[in-house]
């Protein structure tokens, strides 16, 4: 198999991860009962617009209304759910109007009424509603803070929670008398609902945890006003029930790249879809692991491939840091570690489409990735430790863009040893 046939593969298992976690796919086999009365469609994330789109197509005969919020350039058309966009991953004056349109729409819902919750990644800071006692500006500079920290996603939704008025579970007490359903695409390790977007419909299961930690952690570049309320215990939270329904999640996508490195007479093995940590030092471990089955056959023979998901993390220094994203950083560590290793090729991607902040979804290497780099005149262990890997895989042309694909289930990466 040619560099350009390993290429492709990998681009085909990185298209069906994709495909099985896409709104149109997905949505219309976990719809509940039709409502008695009217159905009031919520929702946030770079998936909200498409999820709604595959609502108003399964239920042409249904009352329907709401708003839906999703990040810049995600937006689909809808004829009878407002679609509104704002700004990712910082928050912005749009996504605070959208939060309040949103409230707004979930309390107007009556005991007949059906809410039907449109939860994927990227909610969290599309949708801000801060606490009466921060500014919009306060949540911007928390959220600023926490995107550079290297703190978990966990641990970020527990901070994010704690300073929303429609995170952890506000949006379901708002929704009372009505029924309230959550339909869920997940981006987090380990799919818990009160992580995907920060839960707005679930209750918040560290509503009442001491964050003295995490403020440690995060410093004086949090507000003082956020810094109270992280280290204040608030009120407990007033019980509620949940319908919420988990459609697509990373696992269910790994397993369908999976099936394509099958059909291709490629052995596939799924590390897990819950994998954290930061990005380089992830790709050190896993070029370890794919020199073992490239020289051992341990723990499997070639030809194979090793699939895994979840979200690594980017720790930025004093520095600051170039241009770049988790899964091109994941990747540049890896092929740095691989050092020109024999037969040995590897994708990493966000599958919303988007690294980071930039334009590219992630990139792909093969065994002659440091000789370009040195006929190219480029410095991939100076790039590292800048940050600059968006920059280093766009002068090799080696990105992959694929648009926004409306749908995320968080990284994917794929190693394939042949």
């Amino acid at each position: 198999m040619t560099s350009r046939d390993c290429d492709a593969l990998l681009r085909e298992m990185l298209d069906a991860a994709i495909a099985a976690a896409k709104p149109e796919c997905v949505v219309r086999d976990h719809l509940p009962d039709k409502p008695r009365g009217r159905c009031i469609v919520v929702g946030a994330g770079k998936s909200a617009a498409a999820m709604a789109q595959a609502v108003e197509q399964a239920w042409p005969d249904v009352d329907l209304s709401g708003v839906v919020v999703t990040r810049y350039g995600h937006a689909v058309p809808c004829s009878r759910i407002t679609v509104r966009e704002a700004s990712h991953p910082v928050p912005d004056q749009a996504g605070l109007a959208a939060a309040k349109e949103i409230l707004a729409a979930t309390k107007s819902a009556g005991a007949d009424d059906l809410v039907l919750a449109l939860i994927s990644g990227g909610g969290s800071s599309l949708m801000p509603l801060p606490h009466p006692d921060l500014t919009l500006e306060d949540k911007i500079a928390v959220n600023a803070a926490l995107l550079r920290s290297g703190l978990t996603i966990e641990e970020m939704n527990r901070v994010r929670r704690r300073l929303s008025l429609i995170k952890g579970g506000g949006l379901a007490l708002a929704a009372r008398p009505a029924r309230l359903v959550t339909l869920a695409i997940s981006d987090v390790p380990g799919d818990d609902p009160a992580a995907i977007a920060s839960g707005p419909t679930v209750p918040d299961p560290t509503a009442q945890q001491d964050l003295t930690r995490l403020v440690a952690h995060l410093g004086s570049s949090i507000p003082l006003a956020a810094r109270k309320l992280l280290l204040s215990t608030p009120d407990p939270q007033p019980g509620f029930d949940t319908d919420f329904r988990l459609i697509a999640a990373p696992q269910k996508s790994l397993e369908a790249a999976a099936e394509v490195a099958r059909r291709n007479g490629v052995t596939p093995v799924l590390l897990g879809d819950a994998i954290e940590g930061e990005a380089r030092e992830a790709g050190i471990v896993m070029s370890g692991m794919a020199r073992s089955v490239a020289r051992h056959g341990a723990p499997v023979k070639r030809p194979a491939v090793l699939l895994s998901g979840g979200e690594t993390t980017v720790t930025i220094g004093e520095a600051g840091a170039g241009r770049g994203g988790r899964n091109t950083e994941f990747l540049l560590s890896l092929g740095i570690a691989l050092n020109g290793a024999e037969g040995i090729h590897a994708l990493a991607a966000d599958t919303d489409g988007i690294d980071g902040t930039e334009d590219a979804a992630g990139a792909l290497i093969g065994p002659d990735f440091m000789s370009k780099c040195r006929v190219a005149g480029l410095d991939p262990l100076d790039a590292l430790a800048g940050h600059h890997s968006y920059t280093l895989f766009d002068k090799l042309g080696q990105l992959i863009r694929t648009g926004p694909t409306l749908t995320n289930v968080n990284d994917f990466r794929a190693i394939l040893v042949m």
